[in-house]
């Protein structure tokens, strides 16, 4: 029996070690010392192999465009709004294109191989929608690019977004976005969820929307978010992201909230490098974190996902694609710090953000997609504390990205020379 590649000696997630043969773009066995031969092999004794990362909230049509025409002053989510009502009219096609398949490189080279990006069906051209289409098809080896037609601007807000917005789902768009909170009324915005919810149901697609993403306590459309899923069987099929306004809600409507959630299978995905820093820029002191309640949404069974959402653009102006800053955030401001916590957070940006995605094809099982990473630590905690070297990144099969293991080499006065590497201390 021989096989394409095996990676030999990792240490799996679960803190097993086993080593993974790969047949074309398939994982054919998962099992201590495989003997057999194989076209490749990649050493990862001592090392972390995990499922690749997964962000299931992003803004590739906005990444990488920092500073144009000018940079958020305030640090606001309605600056940022406002900046990129005026980026839009100087979009180009290729300027987005090129921008995207930049950032699919960072993400390839981070380990971040599956990517749910939000695309603003606000434009009456179209063009961010048919770029990122054909981003999607360019990148389709390597990384699994869902996108969500999302109007920016508000549903009904803005008098064209619905029917660009079905436009987009006609183009092939897969899932059903919104904003209510942007919404002229309270209203407005609760019929925008019921709406989009519908047309969901109608096409059999899912739900990704942008949630109360506000410091008001008084936005609640998760829970009209929840309920639709229930009227319209979309159990399962619906995430909302950020849910900030959760982190200043009453604690009795939370305690009411949280069940309905978890009752409906609505996913959440909060954003913890995006929120922390956009949320309670009003506030003088105490100043509220602006991530939602997650471990109490985990305690309900809620299933939590941690999303990248900007790099480089009018909302944030740092990022690197990479997915255990992510996670090292979240953990920090859901003050997730036991070992069992900490291996939850990397949990959060892989399997389940995989799950929110609904990638049926992910994860280190025979007969799965031969997408995995190899990394310079010893297990998922160890990963995050040092936001670990990805030594090498294969994507259905294929080796797409490899650089060496960190060491640093010391001399110091009155001690011998030492070469250290950074996961030994």
């Amino acid at each position: 029996m021989s096989f394409d590649m095996i990676v030999r000696g990792g240490t799996l997630p679960d803190r097993t070690k086993a080593d993974i043969a790969i047949r074309g773009d398939r994982i054919a066995a998962v099992e201590p010392d495989i003997e057999a031969e194989a076209g490749q092999v990649v050493d990862a004794s001592g090392c972390l192999v995990s499922p690749p990362f997964v962000d299931p909230h992003f803004h590739m049509d906005a990444t990488l465009s920092y500073g144009i025409p000018r940079i958020n002053k305030s640090g606001t989510l309605l600056e940022g709004i406002g900046l990129w009502g005026e980026l839009k009219p100087l979009l180009t096609h290729e300027a987005v294109k090129e921008r995207a398949l930049a950032y699919c490189d960072w993400a390839v080279s981070m380990g971040l191989l599956a990517i749910r990006s939000h695309v603003d069906t606000c434009d009456d051209r179209h063009l961010a929608v048919e770029a990122l289409l054909e981003v999607k098809k360019e990148v389709a080896s390597y990384i699994d690019l869902q996108l969500v037609a999302f109007p920016q601007d508000g549903f009904y807000r803005s008098p064209t977004a619905r029917e660009n917005t079905i436009r987009a789902l006609d183009m092939g768009v897969e899932v059903v976005g919104g904003i209510p909170h942007f919404e002229r009324t309270m209203e407005d915005g609760r019929r925008s969820v019921t709406e989009l919810c519908e047309i969901a149901a109608e096409r059999g697609l899912r739900v990704d929307m942008h949630c109360d993403e506000t410091d008001d306590p008084m936005s609640r459309h998760v829970e009209q978010l929840a309920y639709e899923t229930q009227r319209l069987g979309l159990q399962g099929r619906v995430n909302g992201s950020h849910l900030t306004s959760m982190h200043s809600m009453d604690n009795y409507y939370v305690s009411k909230l949280l069940p309905l959630m978890a009752e409906a299978q609505v996913s959440a995905v909060p954003n913890p490098l995006i929120n922390i820093v956009i949320q309670g820029r009003h506030d003088t002191y105490p100043k509220r974190r602006g991530m939602t309640r997650v471990p109490e949404m985990l305690a309900h069974g809620i299933r939590v996902g941690f999303g990248q959402d900007c790099v480089l653009d009018p909302w944030y102006p740092l990022g690197t694609a990479d997915m255990l800053d992510v996670a090292f955030m979240g953990l920090h401001v859901a003050q997730m710090t036991s070992p069992a916590d900490m291996k939850r957070c990397f949990d959060m940006v892989t399997v389940e953000n995989a799950a929110i995605m609904g990638l049926d094809d992910y994860g280190l099982s025979a007969g799965k997609k031969a997408s995995l990473l190899v990394l310079d630590a010893a297990d998922p905690v160890e990963a995050i504390r040092l936001r670990a070297q990805r030594l090498c990144v294969i994507a259905s099969g294929k080796i797409v990205s490899e650089r060496p293991a960190a060491h640093a080499r010391l001399r110091l006065p009155g001690r011998p020379d030492l070469v250290s590497r950074r996961h030994e201390h």
